[in-house]
């Protein structure tokens, strides 16, 4: 049987230096902690929730059917 979970891949494109820390721990909880790392996740609600927040230091780079 085929996997029929929907993923979504961020690159962390901003660096977290400077930013507030509810910030930082948002892009802790993607799994986020340096430039230019991907990372690929389900796509629930509450990871696009996260993401929308840091939404200036992310990137999606691919959205899996």
């Amino acid at each position: 049987m085929a996997n029929t979970e929907k993923t979504v891949t961020v690159e962390q494109i901003g660096s977290a230096l400077r930013r507030p820390k509810d910030q930082r721990a948002t892009l802790v909880g993607l799994g986020l902690n340096k430039m230019h790392r991907r990372k690929t996740l389900k796509d629930t609600p509450e990871v696009r929730g996260m993401i929308n927040k840091v939404q200036h230091l992310v990137r999606v780079v691919e959205d899996n059917a």
